[in-house]
């Protein structure tokens, strides 16, 4: 392999980590690996620190590609708890607000998913990394202040209900760039007539790259190991 000129890794990004961090130790491990101080190394496509699943890092030359990846389409798998709201829309921020969901039907599930399928307009998370005026949005959050965050236009390719176990449900999203499925489950609650926010979170495909075969951060080490690694090539 050849980390310098460029190669695209899928791991399987840990519960609790950011992409950042996940990108940080690769580096340091890939640095040491190869005795260099300094290397390449970005991902394409931030997964938020409670999900899980495939995170795309690439290397070297490889950079160069990020936007490229990141445009491909995404699949995912999301436990919604219904009847619940927090303001992170997942379990970053403790509940907010509670509403009825006694009047929730699996019919009435299935319906409204089928609503989000198409083109749709969807407001971000004001917790998430878009930038307003060079912030990012988080940081305005964090510190209490306001944020408004314009609507994206976003595609939703299939929505289908895995497990409908009430006031809980899985579902499985195949979407475009960009869409935020902690905001696609504010919006599930609202179409309820109800609240909802995520409670697990796992991408399980990037364009061809599937959860089943990335690599696990705790056995990356190890894989390195048995490499065979070129070093020709600029950083």
């Amino acid at each position: 392999m050849n980390f310098k000129e460029g190669e695209i890794l899928a791991f399987d990004k840990p519960y609790g980590w950011t992409s950042f961090g996940l990108v940080a130790k690769v580096r340091w491990q890939l640095c040491h690996r190869m005795g260099v101080k300094k290397l390449k190394v970005g991902h394409a496509g931030t997964l938020d620190p409670l999900a899980t699943g495939v995170l795309l890092v690439c290397t070297g030359k490889a950079t160069k590609r990020i936007g490229e990846l990141q445009a491909h389409t995404k699949e995912y798998v999301a436990t919604l708890k219904l009847g619940e709201t927090t303001p992170s829309f997942d379990l970053e921020k403790p509940v907010d607000a509670v509403y009825p969901t006694a009047h929730i039907t699996r019919e009435m599930v299935e319906e409204v998913l089928a609503r989000f399928v198409g083109v749709i307009e969807q407001v971000p998370p004001v917790f998430s990394a878009c930038k307003v005026d060079g912030s990012r949005a988080y940081d305005l959050a964090r510190r209490g202040e306001e944020v408004e965050l314009k609507p994206k236009t976003l595609v939703i390719e299939e929505m289908e209900l895995l497990r409908c176990d009430l006031p809980e449900i899985d579902i499985r999203v195949v979407c475009s760039k960009g869409t935020y499925i902690r905001a696609l489950a504010r919006d599930i609650g609202l179409a309820l007539h109800s609240g909802a926010h995520l409670t697990a979170l796992r991408r399980i495909r990037v364009g061809g790259w599937r959860v089943e075969d990335c690599l696990r951060l705790e056995e990356f080490p190890e894989w390195l190991e048995r490499q065979v690694i070129e070093t020709t090539g600029n950083v």
